[in-house]
């Protein structure tokens, strides 16, 4: 399957672009503040118009020449996004006018190369549609008026000429093969498993931390089923990691987490022994947060001493213990060196993808919810009570469940917990994430 194309969305601070990619992407995602530089870091979203899917990157907010060490950095991450991306939306702001940043930002997106698109936000009615005439003096090209808050103005307008080279998403152009993002920190060993894997020094090796810098993609082929593997740079916490070519490393592992269909989260035996780390469990979140599906390898097992019979049983206890909203996850315990149980990865994924694409029908799905329900009704709040009405399956890759009920607000985290261990108590759903969502519906008078 082709790469989703990438719009990249920069300009000034507090411009609107992340009211633009709201709007975009259909519900509040990115943090929206009147206070400038709110966004820091490139955020990817993915977005779909018309059955053309692409990625949406939100930037942090542009000020060239601004010597302030949070600023240098924004200005460096949407550098980066300019540099990954096939297209660029220069935002403006409609009622403050040009400003010399506003210049300066231009003269730098000329040099990329990139197709630009010119977007007035804040044009919120007809009348102040001639303001948009001063922006032809930055020279991009032909300037758009658009309502990032309202959604009106040119929003469809801009979106057509930025798709219309883009495809139209076709199921049946899916690759079959299942993608496998091998993660976790670094000097875990992902590089030594993706080199047994396929048979062959592909990747560089080295005790040295970060030897990784980008996502490397593999095809093999294991029991007549395809797979890529992708070996990332390893995931330090953020205040680790310096910005730069690290930064673009680690940026681009969690960007494959986001395309992998199955992660494999590596983590090293000799030092969970003593406990899981929290990177590893942030690593762990930001695959469940992806709605991928998930694997976790300890790997090193060669090099655990005094191992028993029963060994494994007090490892899946530890880890149980230390992060029991995993426990539908399998967990393998590997070598990539002695190459022990390494084809579990692919039998595993096979499974996991199996889970990730599975489909319940309507009338036992709303079994299980109204059996759960009936055993367990949520508390009241404010003298009212949740009702589910009806539930569907919405889609897959995540399995995806909607709950047609009297008030969403009424769902409250604790209690969506409670239906989806339901629904994998009825039907599995192993190593994926699964998602609830509410929907308010009012009720049929009688």
């Amino acid at each position: 399957m082709k790469r989703k194309p990438i719009i990249a969305v920069v300009g000034r601070p507090n411009v609107g672009k992340s009211t633009f990619v709201n709007r975009l992407v259909g519900k509040r995602q990115s943090i929206v503040d009147d206070l400038p530089g709110v966004t820091r870091d490139r955020i990817y979203f993915d977005v779909e118009w018309q059955n053309k899917q692409f990625t949406v990157i939100d930037t942090g907010g542009i000020i060239p020449g601004d010597e302030d060490e949070i600023m240098l950095s924004i200005y460096d991450q949407a550098r980066i996004a300019c540099d990954e991306a096939d297209k660029i939306i220069f935002l403006v702001d409609g009622m403050e006018g040009v400003t010399p940043v506003d210049s300066d930002i231009a003269n730098i997106l000329r040099q990329s190369d990139k197709p630009i698109f010119l977007a007035v936000n804040k044009i919120d009615s007809h009348n102040q549609i001639t303001m948009i005439s001063d922006f032809y003096s930055l020279a991009i090209g032909e300037p758009i008026a658009i309502s990032a808050l309202h959604g009106s103005g040119g929003v469809g307008d801009l979106l057509e000429e930025i798709t219309k080279d883009f495809e139209i998403e076709e199921d049946l152009d899916k690759d079959a093969a299942i993608k496998i993002a091998i993660v976790g920190r670094p000097n875990a060993g992902k590089s030594s498993i993706v080199n047994s894997l396929l048979g062959e020094k592909r990747v560089i090796v080295s005790d040295i931390s970060g030897t990784t810098r980008d996502s490397i993609d593999s095809r093999l082929s294991f029991n007549e089923q395809d797979f890529v593997i992708i070996d990332t740079a390893g995931i330090r916490k953020k205040s680790k990691v310096d910005y730069g070519v690290e930064k673009f490393a680690v940026d681009r592992a969690i960007r494959s987490i986001r395309e992998c269909d199955v992660a494999l989260l590596v983590i090293d035996a000799t030092e969970a022994i003593n406990g899981i780390s929290d990177q590893d469990k942030k690593i762990a979140s930001i695959i469940t947060e992806s709605g991928k599906g998930m694997i976790i390898a300890i790997n090193k097992w060669d090099l655990v001493e005094d191992k028993k019979s029963n060994t494994i049983n007090k490892f899946e206890q530890k880890i149980a213990n230390e992060i029991p909203f995993l426990d539908y996850v399998p967990k393998i315990y590997i070598s990539a060196v002695t190459h022990q149980r390494l084809n579990q990865i692919f039998t595993k994924a096979i499974d996991v993808q199996a889970e990730r694409t599975k489909r319940v029908s309507t009338g036992l799905l709303n079994k299980v919810i109204n059996e759960a329900y009936a055993l367990n009704p949520p508390q009241t709040i404010r003298n009212k009570r949740l009702k589910i009405m009806y539930s569907t399956q919405a889609s897959i890759e995540p399995p995806t469940f909607v709950l047609f009920a009297n008030n969403e607000e009424l769902l409250k985290d604790h209690y969506k917990r409670y239906l989806e261990n339901k629904l994998r108590e009825a039907f599995g759903f192993f190593g994926t994430s699964i998602r609830i969502s509410v929907r308010t519906r009012s009720e049929k008078k009688k």
